[in-house]
């Protein structure tokens, strides 16, 4: 089963009910070399399912130093593809290792 890494909106629980039609179990992890930003999300479906205008947004800085908090879910791969939909084009997904050692999804700027 893969891993999804979230950082922001995809870790409330209303937003988790909409985008894939359950709550999902996760562990919390670290991703380190990336900070986050922040970014002006303009789509009107995601505006509506997270309620917040600016979304955190992960930059890769390649210092072992910067850490990211997050929570580390387990999807199926039909979810994976819904949350492709949910983060707008501003957002990629790439495959990472986490600080616990897992393999897993995350989703950074284009």
């Amino acid at each position: 089963m893969p891993y999804l890494f979230s950082y922001g909106t995809l870790q409330k629980e209303d937003v988790q009910r909409e985008t894939f039609g359950r709550l999902l179990n996760g562990e919390k992890d670290l991703l380190t070399g990336y900070k986050l930003k922040m970014l002006e999300i303009t789509d009107p479906e995601v505006l509506r399912k997270s309620s917040q205008k600016y979304h955190p947004i992960l930059e890769f800085s390649g210092d072992r130093e910067d850490e990211v908090e997050g929570v580390l879910f387990e999807v199926t791969d039909r979810e994976i593809l819904q949350a492709d939909k949910y983060e707008v084009n501003d957002y990629k997904r790439i495959e990472t290792v986490f600080k616990s050692g897992k393999k897993g999804f995350i989703y950074v700027g284009k």
